[in-house]
């Protein structure tokens, strides 16, 4: 049985470790750990605290989710997929259950664009704010740009008082 159990292992493991040697699987492995965290952190946060900015200056919880949603939706669109990314205006004042789905969907978007490239296109060049960058660097924007608003929402529920689920990784 022993024997049986470390054969699995082994091959789980160098099946694992190959899915991640692609950069697009790389990607995807961590875009849907992105995803995971970033809705548990927004659930975490009472709907009744989404309008909470802990100062005037700052987005509010909802609207940081919504910024967050909006930036991988154009990016991708636009640089990645070299489509025009037009959004009609969001309502503001959308549910928690709404925005989560909002969210989900957006999350769900990138993986479809990124799963319609091959590595070759990782390479290719596009216009961004008046320089070139790769479609790789424009993924790797999209992912930094999240976690950049993932640490503030991290923040915010601290602020009230509210435990942050743990962190999730690669």
């Amino acid at each position: 049985m022993k024997i049986l159990l470390s054969l699995i292992l082994l091959i789980l493991g160098s099946f694992s470790a190959f899915a991640q040697s692609d950069p697009i699987s790389a990607f995807e492995l961590k875009w849907q750990n992105s995803k995971n965290y970033l809705i548990e952190i927004a659930e975490a946060m009472p709907e009744e605290q989404y309008p909470y900015k802990p100062s005037e200056r700052q987005m509010s919880f909802s609207e940081q989710l919504l910024h967050i949603r909006r930036n991988m939706l154009w990016l991708s669109h636009e640089y990645i997929a070299e489509q025009d990314f037009e959004e009609p205006g969001l309502n503001k004042d959308l549910s928690k259950e709404e925005t989560l789905s909002l969210l989900a969907s957006a999350f769900d978007t990138v993986s479809a664009i990124v799963a319609k490239m091959n590595e070759r296109e990782l390479s290719e060049e596009v216009e961004f704010k008046a320089r070139l960058k790769t479609k790789l660097q424009i993924l790797n924007l999209i992912q930094d740009h999240a976690t950049h608003h993932r640490g503030q929402l991290i923040v915010y529920l601290n602020l009230q008082g509210i435990e942050p689920p743990g962190y999730v990784g690669w």
